[in-house]
């Protein structure tokens, strides 16, 4: 077996390898010999098949493999001696399209090599990360917002008419063709007009009715109602208004804390504070990331594999399109050029990408499976009733693992840059953090 270097520009490389017949005639004897013991063919006992005639029967078959196997071998054992990483799959192609049993096996391998990343000193990069205290303020429109999704309703005066948000009791018969059907009446139903939670235009009809009042309700079933029967019909429900009910926030006092799983009042505002303190935190760490990122990208330089600058800027392009293009849900449109800008922008990712990919290797980072699992299932979360599907997509889908792997390794990987370098924190402003984290999106 020959490899022989043809091309080296840059990070480009070229190489052709040769196969010889007699190589493959080794591989071949060999594979067959390893089956041997396993053959049976009639006239002969179990693993007592002569291996020439073995080769008459199985040999082209056979041929195939070994001659995959080889090739896979070449570039497996080039690939430890000369330590280059492909950015992405070589390509390889054979160069003897009229190649026939008993010729040499010619082929060309190009890629493109990973780039040496230089060293950092992680432990000479200063950062600050901005402190936020949940104000008061903060835990009081909180406790507001619980104690109002914790409402009830009280009667609204005498002789009141319902408003949209009031809650109506009612008694109903529903009817089509002025038949009563299954499942279409209920007494002193608790209906919150404007919820949604009835067919298509009944609620409205509920604004203004009276306690004491009876209404007809005409509506009609939509044409995907899950009842055959009744899809698309028009039907009219009796209605005798029992009470209309005003909404009312619950009080903030212990009992609201109980209703949220707190012990008392006292609990709850400081599980709030500890939750709104921890989306400060969030949204801090995004600054003091891109701070981080910044930092990297001025202190190290070195050539970028085109092909994965070249991908990178597609996508770029591509999202961005579909941003500025919303209605636009499939593929089914012009090719994106991307623009120097987003070659710009994908120069900045690649090098970032590769940097932290290294210093993750060397710091030996993982992404554990409790981990995938828990990402995993974060995702499915956004696929209500299909969440054992895109479970087994993601299981057979190694691409998809990795979409899903990719964030948390960097994540992992920023944190443990985070606790070499040099970071003091400051403390600042709701405001203040609120214009770091909006100049991101400006950026």
């Amino acid at each position: 077996m020959q490899v022989t270097e043809t091309l080296k520009d840059g990070l480009k490389r070229g190489y052709a390898i040769t196969v010889t017949a007699d190589e493959l005639d080794a591989k071949v004897n060999e594979k067959l010999t390893e089956a041997q013991p396993e053959i049976e063919m009639k006239g002969f006992r179990k693993g007592k098949v002569p291996l020439a005639l073995l080769k008459k029967q199985f040999g082209q078959r056979m041929l195939g493999e070994a001659m995959q196997e080889a090739v896979d071998g070449a570039m497996n054992q080039h690939f430890e001696e000369t330590g280059d990483r492909p950015a992405a799959q070589p390509e390889v192609k054979m160069t003897n399209e009229d190649w026939k049993e008993g010729d040499d096996v010619n082929v060309e391998m190009t890629y493109e090599a990973l780039p040496e990343i230089p060293e950092v000193d992680l432990k000479a990069i200063k950062l600050e990360r901005m402190v936020v205290k949940a104000e008061e303020s903060a835990v009081d429109d909180a406790l507001k917002s619980l104690a109002e999704s914790a409402q009830d309703f009280e009667d609204r005066d005498e002789g009141a008419a319902a408003e949209d948000g009031d809650q109506v009791v009612f008694d109903f018969v529903g009817k089509v063709d002025g038949e009563a059907f299954e499942g279409g009446s209920a007494e002193d139903y608790p209906l919150v007009v404007g919820s949604g939670s009835f067919i298509p235009g009944f609620e409205e009809q509920l604004v203004g009715v009276k306690a004491g009042e009876e209404k007809a309700v005409t509506v009609t079933f939509p044409e995907d109602y899950g009842a055959e029967h009744l899809a698309g019909k028009d039907a009219v429900f009796d209605c005798t208004v029992k009470a209309v009910k005003k909404p009312v926030a619950a009080e903030i006092n212990d009992d609201l804390a109980k209703k949220y799983g707190a012990d008392d009042l006292q609990a709850l505002k400081d599980q709030i504070r500890e939750r709104v303190e921890g989306e400060y935190a969030g949204a801090a760490r995004a600054v003091t990331k891109r701070a981080l990122l910044d930092e990297l990208d001025k202190q190290v330089s070195f050539e970028l594999p085109e092909s994965l600058v070249e991908a990178e800027a597609k996508q770029i392009a591509h999202q961005l399109w579909h941003e500025e293009n919303p209605d636009v849900q499939g593929h089914d449109h012009p090719e994106i050029e991307p623009t120097d800008e987003h070659k710009t922008l994908a120069e900045r990712r690649v090098r970032l990408g590769l940097l932290l990919a290294e210093l993750g290797q060397k710091a030996e980072v993982t992404v554990t499976d409790q981990e995938m699992t828990q990402a995993v299932m974060a995702q499915a979360r956004q696929y209500p009733g299909q969440e054992r599907q895109f479970f087994e997509f993601v299981q057979q889908n190694p691409q998809m693992q990795q979409q899903l792997r990719a964030p948390i390794f960097e994540d992992k990987v920023i944190d443990y840059i985070f606790e070499l370098a040099e970071v003091t924190e400051k403390e600042t402003t709701k405001d203040a953090l609120e214009k770091a984290v909006e100049a991101l999106d400006d950026e």
